[in-house]
């Protein structure tokens, strides 16, 4: 269970995120720095309940029209080998002293976690309450289970959203030690009101997570903020 405590994080994450945002691909770039807002998101937990897991949604608001965006999160309070291209910064947390905080698309545990709550064996947590379900994020799944093998998922950035691969195993008892095939999760980076689940109807498609998010203006809106399909090879 995720414990969210009460208490600081200097620099707080909108100014971590502000600076790295402008440099992904999917950043829709302003004349201005970001003017970032926390809109909206949930919290995964951990099984080992060593790595915060936040699908944080912020809203950007230096431009003409506001955007939102969708950025999965990992909170750790050592480095995360191998993964120095996704550390977005660190923070000191008044709690739990120095976290290394991670786009979350890169961190095995996060990926883990995204895939069980995609085939609705893991229950998504409110942001910001302790031990505190919440019903309105929906995943939908169809097809046959799988267990994911792959400790580092392949991550490719694209112009609104990030694919990650990870391989998989059917599941047997006991589980296969090699790797079967591969599904990809593709991530929604740039969030549209009332988005339909991209390739929800199409052959590929195995699966999506609905979520909401507040718009500066008080607006509620929901979108896929995943989407589980088989990789094309």
């Amino acid at each position: 269970m995720a414990v969210i405590h009460k208490t600081t994080m200097k620099p707080e994450k909108p100014e971590l995120l502000a600076a790295w945002l402008p440099t992904q691909p999917w950043y829709i770039g302003t004349a201005r720095e970001p003017e970032l807002t926390k809109a909206g998101g949930f919290r995964l937990d951990d099984p080992q309940g060593e790595v915060g897991i936040e699908f944080m949604v912020v809203t950007d608001q230096s431009g003409d029209q506001p955007v939102s965006y969708h950025v999965p999160l990992t909170y750790r309070g050592a480095p995360l080998d191998g993964a120095d291209q996704a550390l977005i910064g660190t923070s000191e947390h008044g709690v739990l002293g120095r976290r290394w905080v991670y786009d979350g698309t890169h961190d095995p545990v996060l990926i883990a976690q995204l895939a069980a709550l995609l085939q609705n064996r893991a229950e998504p947590q409110a942001q910001s309450t302790t031990d505190t379900p919440d019903p309105s994020v929906t995943p939908h799944f169809t097809g046959a289970g799988f267990s994911t093998v792959a400790v580092s998922p392949a991550v490719v950035n694209g112009q609104h959203s990030t694919d990650v691969v990870v391989e998989t195993a059917a599941e047997t008892e006991p589980p296969p030690s090699e790797p079967a095939g591969s599904v990809t999760i593709k991530v929604t980076r740039v969030l549209r009101p009332d988005q339909q689940a991209p390739l929800a109807d199409s052959a590929e498609a195995r699966g999506y997570v609905t979520a909401g998010w507040r718009s500066p203006d008080g607006e509620e809106s929901r979108a896929a903020f995943v989407v589980l399909c088989d990789t094309v090879r």
